[in-house]
């Protein structure tokens, strides 16, 4: 049998099998169990010995992944030979055989590959010729408990030849771990006969096994998120992870019969550049989940934040400026990732030619058919292909043209051409200001088609970042944050996608307004151009939408832009951000914010683009980022910049506005006149600004419901918002927002957001928008019961909110692998009769509770308070004044007020509650 682990290094110093097996021959005769037990004792400090030799080496060279995992197959192995022979040769002794106790030990799966991460389960086939005997019975039962009883996690089977040929007939999973399936120990001619009849029995049908293989991979992308640029990847079982380079290697040993990854260069199914590739990727996946498991002392395979950042470290990654070392750790894990897409789709292109039936092929599904030539280009079998192995060589503009032609006529484009893309794309260095590919390539990224499918594959075969220098600076790069799901490029490519979606009239149930508008844009091209650069110059160091407007002033006139289309993009770039910030952050029922908002976005135009922007920015940063809530908040500051826009800087709009949704509360409650005349003359002009139409009427119900009462409770699902809208009506008293807040997270809920109203009869009116731990509404009838009872017992005094939290301990988050220092705002311009205290911290249960107990002990009182939460940061916004209702701008009383946030907002505190 060829030694598959002669290139591992000094093997005694893992493990030395001669002088254990003299050891283990020493032991004196007993009785089986106590001879059972010391061999166990014996082969354990063996096992331990050999772990930390491994990872002592791997500690030295954290970067050789393989090493370290051949290294553990290896000493598994030797442990493995030690114990059988001790059991079949001191424990059960056959010195006469019969034919039915022969039997083999087999490694089978990852195992069976001689990769093993140091917590991986040992997978263990026993072979005997036909049904087991007593001793077969005896010597298996034996060996698994020693295995069991040294600490090892075993699958196995006991299987005799027949029943092994039936399994794997039956059971791709079963098929796919004999595969792999490797001599350990025993009887060489058993295990001979079995891979005879595995090759003849079972590998037959070589199609239908990859069919099942590549639909297990599909359906196994699909729930990993079937991206590869997710930011807290699997490495096993993700998109570009070990799973997908063990699935090439399970279909090229099908059916080509490899046994060695290096065999894939010598059928020709790999050059020996895409070899080197494939070798480095796997030794780098190795590598982070053999620190993976260490680290976590279990079998772990996801690559957390906080592990990211340890890995980083001890793969020795420094910061460089701009960049974080966990940020340059991950932006080489996508691009080996990105490299494992590549190989996959180069191995699918031999697989189509080769086993795929007429019409039908793996991988994309079929397209329909196009003239047999576009543009010199040929079509082989519906791909888009070469005609000659220089074909771009000849023209480089050609590497634009391919993907173009590839959007226009709506075909796919052939791995192989893809692969010759990859190997030429430096050729398109020097074609990057030819009027020709930059025509082309503005052409594609406006397509009225599909522009997000053609530029990943753009992307994926690297002509995109070589085209576009600046692009190339963020493929792959990841942002260390829990807000952004995806990589940079990735995130970028999904934005334009779905801003060509909208434009085609294809989200107009979750955008409607951005879908109305779309045709009123002058200038689409700007917009796409926008869209593409947003986030260019993430990475760099300083503010990326400074830095990134530069960029855009740069790279616009290369693209063919005129010089206002050129001002425009550049100033979407500068101020993406300002549209969310201002809606999520600040009191849209506040003039001054409007106004100011509109100040700086100066003309519709702009105004239009910028909500398109943000719209696409935000949704593009994952799934469920995007909600009814934000999109009521964008929507609504989007008509009131546009309504100051139109008329000037005047509130007459503003007045008509006040009034047209009284008159629209009138008619949906349909009360008499007096009714309705009493509760407007309760109610402040703020108050009908700030809160949409069905709130009203809910708010309205509630206080009529509540007649003579001092303290009344609302609480409604709203799908809409994806939350539950909780509306407190109650005697106003200091510290009545901090005691409600505390009393939500007390019943498990995280408020969103937060409006908060005074009536002119002193009562207050507050509406929060509330979600439990998941992001989800309150929806359970028990669940809104306890957050109703939570709520009147804090107001009531029936409950110390600060013994109720303490009594129940806050779950930790993932946050915790994120250091962000609280920071304090406190801006007296931004409002007019308000003082605005934003203040930056992580995120964590209660944080708004603690908050709000700290403005109440400062002897602030909240006017409306905002929550924005961006993955592992919150930014929480308070329109406060001081007792008597004046703005809070004595300079001693300001440094208090900070002091106290900034206790409040650090994970240490634990404000207390009056």
């Amino acid at each position: 049998m060829p030694n598959r682990f002669s290139s591992l290094p000094n093997r005694r110093t893992i493990i030395d099998r001669r002088a254990i097996a003299d050891r283990l021959e020493a032991l004196p005769h007993g009785d089986t169990a106590a001879m059972r037990h010391a061999s166990t004792q014996m082969l354990k400090e063996a096992l331990d010995a050999g772990r930390s030799e491994i990872m002592r080496r791997f500690a030295e060279h954290p970067t050789r992944g393989l090493e370290a995992a051949a290294g553990q197959a290896f000493l598994t192995d030797q442990l493995l030979r030690l114990l059988w022979d001790f059991t079949v040769q001191r424990l059960y002794p056959n010195n006469n055989p019969t034919a039915a106790e022969r039997m083999t030990l087999i490694a089978v799966g990852g195992y069976g590959r001689g990769e093993m991460a140091p917590h991986s389960d040992i997978d263990l086939g026993f072979l005997s010729p036909w049904k087991r005997t007593g001793w077969c019975e005896q010597v298996i039962e034996s060996m698994l408990y020693s295995l069991w009883d040294m600490g090892l996690k075993v699958g196995h089977s006991s299987r005799s030849l027949d029943e092994m040929i039936r399994m794997a007939k039956s059971d791709v999973t079963v098929r796919t771990a004999l595969l792999e399936g490797r001599y350990v120990w025993g009887d060489t001619d058993l295990y001979d006969e079995a891979s005879r009849r595995f090759r003849l029995e079972v590998q037959s049908d070589t199609r239908g096994f990859i069919a099942e293989k590549l639909a297990e991979r599909d359906q196994r992308h699909r729930k990993m998120g079937d991206s590869r640029y997710v930011v807290e990847p699997n490495v096993k079982e993700g998109k570009g992870g070990l799973r997908d380079l063990h699935t090439l290697f399970w279909i090229a040993k099908d059916a080509y019969g490899v046994q060695r990854a290096a065999e894939l260069v010598e059928k020709g199914l790999l050059t020996r550049q895409e070899y080197r590739r494939f070798h480095r990727a796997e030794n780098f996946l190795w590598a982070v989940r053999c620190h993976l498991h260490q680290i976590a002392g279990r079998a772990e395979d996801r690559l957390t934040f906080d592990m990211q950042r340890e890995i980083a470290a001890r793969m020795a990654y420094a910061d460089r400026p701009g960049k974080l070392a966990v940020e340059r750790f991950m932006q080489f894990y996508f691009l080996q990732a990105k490299t494992v897409g590549d190989l996959t789709g180069v191995f699918l292109a031999h697989l189509d030619e080769t086993f795929a039936a007429r019409g039908r092929r793996f991988g994309l599904p079929f397209i329909r058919r196009s003239p047999r030539k576009l543009n010199g280009f040929v079509l082989d079998r519906g791909r888009l292909a070469l005609p000659r192995d220089d074909f771009f060589r000849e023209d480089p503009v050609r590497l634009i043209e391919l993907f173009s032609l590839a959007d226009i006529h709506g075909v796919e484009i052939h791995p192989l051409a893809m692969r010759a893309a990859g190997r030429d794309a430096k050729l398109v260095d020097d074609y990057r200001r030819d009027k020709r590919a930059n025509a082309l390539f503005l052409d594609l990224l406006t397509s009225p088609r599909d522009p997000e499918t053609v530029l990943r594959w753009m992307n994926e075969a690297g002509v995109f970042g070589r085209f576009m220098p600046d692009f190339g600076r963020v493929v792959a790069q990841m942002q260390f944050d829990m807000y952004h799901h995806y990589t940079v490029d990735e995130h970028t490519i999904r934005a334009v996608g779905l801003l060509s979606q909208i434009e085609r009239g294809l989200l107009v149930e979750d955008h409607p307004v951005a879908t109305a508008l779309f045709p009123q844009i002058v200038s689409r091209r700007a917009l796409y151009v926008a869209v593409l650069l947003h986030d260019i110059a993430k990475g760099r160091g300083g503010d990326h939408s400074v830095l990134g407007a530069e960029v855009a002033e740069r790279l616009c006139p290369r693209l063919g832009l005129t010089p206002a289309e050129t001002e425009t993009v550049a100033w979407l770039v500068r101020w993406h951000l300002l549209m969310s910030a201002t809606a999520f952050k600040r009191d849209l029922s506040d003039f001054k914010t409007i106004l100011d908002f509109a100040s700086a976005v100066q003309s519709p135009q702009r105004l239009m683009m910028l909500m398109m922007l943000t719209v696409v920015d935000i949704r593009a940063v994952g799934p469920g980022t995007w909600n009814g809530w934000k999109r009521q908040l964008i929507t609504d500051l989007y008509d009131s910049a546009e309504e100051v826009l139109r008329l000037g800087h005047k509130q007459r709009g503003r007045d008509e506005r006040v009034a047209a949704k009284q008159a629209g509360l009138s008619q949906a409650l349909g009360w008499d006149s007096p009714a309705f005349e009493r509760l407007v003359k309760k109610l402040p002009e703020s108050y009908w600004v700030a809160e949409p139409a069905d709130v009203l009427e809910r708010n309205a119900k509630l206080i009529e419901r509540s007649g003579d009462e001092k303290l009344s409770i609302d609480a409604q699902p709203d799908a809409e918002r994806g939350a539950t809208l909780v509306t407190i009506y109650a005697a106003d008293h200091p510290g009545i927002f901090y005691r409600i807040a505390g009393a939500i997270h007390a019943a498990g809920g995280n408020i969103i957001d937060a409006r908060i109203h005074t009536t002119r009869e002193g009562m207050a009116l507050d509406n929060f928008l509330v979600q439990d731990p998941l992001g989800r509404p309150f929806d359970d009838p028990g669940q809104i019961e306890r957050l109703k009872s939570a709520i009147g017992d804090a107001l009531l005094n029936r409950a110390r909110i600060t013994e109720r939290l303490k009594a129940k301990p806050l779950p930790r988050v993932r946050a915790e692998a994120f250091q962000i220092e609280p920071a304090v705002l406190i801006d007296n311009h931004a409002s007019n009769r308000f003082t605005v205290v934003e203040v930056n911290a992580r995120d964590r249960p209660a944080l708004l509770f603690h908050l709000a107990n700290a403005l109440f002990q400062s002897k602030v009182t909240i006017h409306s308070a905002h929550v924005a939460t961006y993955g592992e940061r919150a930014v929480d916004t308070f329109y406060v004044t001081d007792l008597i209702g004046d703005k809070i701008d004595a300079t001693g009383r300001m440094r208090t007020l900070e002091r106290r946030l900034l206790e409040a907002a650090s994970d240490s505190t634990m404000a207390n509650a009056a």
